[in-house]
């Protein structure tokens, strides 16, 4: 089986200044550490939010690093610094609008400022991008939520084999007749 190098970029200017402790980034970690069991290694990335930095991060992890998943967190609200969504729409070749209207749609049922929040996915040539809130326990319901159509997905784009713990998540496959 292929090891998958997997993209997880905090959005943070806080953060990346040291002005506080990047909880978004290990909380993805951990949740595919828990999820998946195919071979995979972490490619992380800390950075401001910052519109070329940000293009230039998924860029790289996309086409240099060749990661067929990169998952973001941060940058997803309605504040002025918060660009992820128009930066990860910029660079993908196709968005997956059904990413962010799902995770919305969990989040809604925990908070009603879920409604702010601007998840969203899209596909890079052979890279599935999704942006994911900045809160920890959001980021969990949220990739419950849409994880078991990941590695299908990733199937779908050319991308290696993805398998998951069936004990936590069930990923979805077709059944091959």
């Amino acid at each position: 089986m292929t090891l998958a190098r997997i993209g997880i970029v905090t959005v943070s200017d806080r953060a990346s200044r040291g002005e506080y402790e990047d909880r978004g980034g290990p909380a993805i970690r951990e949740y595919l550490s828990e999820v998946l069991t195919s071979d995979w290694e972490p490619v992380s990335r800390l950075i401001s939010d910052d519109e070329s930095i940000l293009r230039e991060t998924l860029i790289e992890l996309c086409d240099t690093v060749g990661c067929p998943l990169v998952v973001t967190t941060g940058g997803t609200g309605p504040a002025q610094r918060d660009i992820t969504p128009e930066i990860t729409e910029e660079v993908c070749d196709k968005m997956m609008p059904g990413f962010g209207e799902l995770m919305r749609k969990v989040s809604l049922e925990k908070v009603p400022t879920a409604i702010l929040s601007r998840q969203t996915a899209g596909i890079r040539r052979g890279s599935l991008i999704v942006n994911l809130p900045g809160k920890p326990s959001a980021i969990s319901e949220c990739l419950d939520a849409v994880f078991p159509a990941i590695p299908y997905c990733i199937d779908l784009i050319g991308g290696p084999m993805m398998t998951t713990d069936e004990t936590r998540l069930v990923a979805f496959r077709p059944k091959r007749s």
